[in-house]
């Protein structure tokens, strides 16, 4: 397990002045921004930003409670190996002890299966299966067939009767 050290610094509390930024918003989170690139430049890290109180004197025997935003910031101790290898061989070896079929070469890939789907209820019936042309025909009557579909008898028109929400062909338009 790795062992840190950790650094604790005030965050600034009005942001500096700097070119091209003009709000009061801009330049206090370029100030953040750049307290932040400052400790990181010095191998930091960022962890996290507190607000804890503090007593402090008050005139003479007074004394009265001010509450700090603080920064904190941490780094592996000096000396030490980073835990980053660790957790890696940690996490190689217990996925060896899971699996121990997988070859050394590396990871092998697994190509789903895919399975006839049964139809539910809500599904259509199955189409039946054609019959082998190569198989031999039973012997005996063959079963009744039904042939190409006859059109159906049309009804002949009438000639020239207008339906009843037709204008009459014959009327004069108005114009």
């Amino acid at each position: 397990m790795a062992s840190y050290e950790y650094k604790v610094i005030p965050a600034p509390t009005k942001g500096a002045k700097a070119p091209g930024l003009k709000t009061a918003e801009a330049r206090f989170a370029a100030t953040i921004e750049d307290t932040l690139n400052a400790q990181a430049a010095e191998g930091w890290e960022y962890l996290r930003t507190d607000i804890l109180p503090s007593e402090e004197r008050q005139g003479l025997t007074g004394s009265q409670t001010v509450y700090r935003t603080l920064m904190v910031f941490r780094r592996a101790k000096a000396g030490e190996d980073s835990s980053a290898g660790d957790v890696i061989q940690t996490a190689q070896d217990v996925a060896e002890a899971v699996s121990p079929s997988v070859d050394v070469g590396g990871p092998t890939r697994r190509e789903p299966t895919l399975t006839p789907v049964q139809p539910s209820r809500g599904d259509p019936a199955p189409k039946p299966e054609e019959p082998d042309p190569d198989a031999p025909k039973p012997e005996g009557p063959e079963p009744d067939v039904p042939g190409p579909a006859e059109p159906a008898p049309t009804e002949p028109e009438q000639p020239d009767t207008p339906k009843p929400d037709a204008p009459d062909p014959e009327t004069p338009k108005k114009d």
